[in-house]
């Protein structure tokens, strides 16, 4: 449950950051996975495309990074890279 509340934070972070770019499609979405995030690169991408379901950022290609880096001062985060998108 705790993902799915993290996931769907994310998604209309997404949602906002295109819109405020008056996009209709967001096409890429590029994350980074701390190592102690808690989360797999196939675990995340089972929410997204679950949270993203209808929304402009339903079709988006997914670029997901696993860091395995304990020592990174964002190793417990899960961070939004970049988004593409198009109009």
């Amino acid at each position: 449950m705790h993902e799915h509340s993290l996931i769907n934070n994310l998604i209309s972070k997404i949602v906002r950051l295109a819109k405020k770019e008056q996009a209709t499609t967001v096409t890429r979405v590029c994350i980074k996975l701390g190592a102690l995030s808690h989360m797999s690169a196939s675990h995340f991408r089972e929410h997204f495309d679950i949270s993203a379901k209808g929304t402009i950022a339903e079709k988006a290609i997914l670029d997901v990074e696993e860091s395995h880096d304990v020592d990174d001062p964002d190793a417990q985060a899960i961070l939004l890279k970049s988004v593409d998108v198009s109009s």
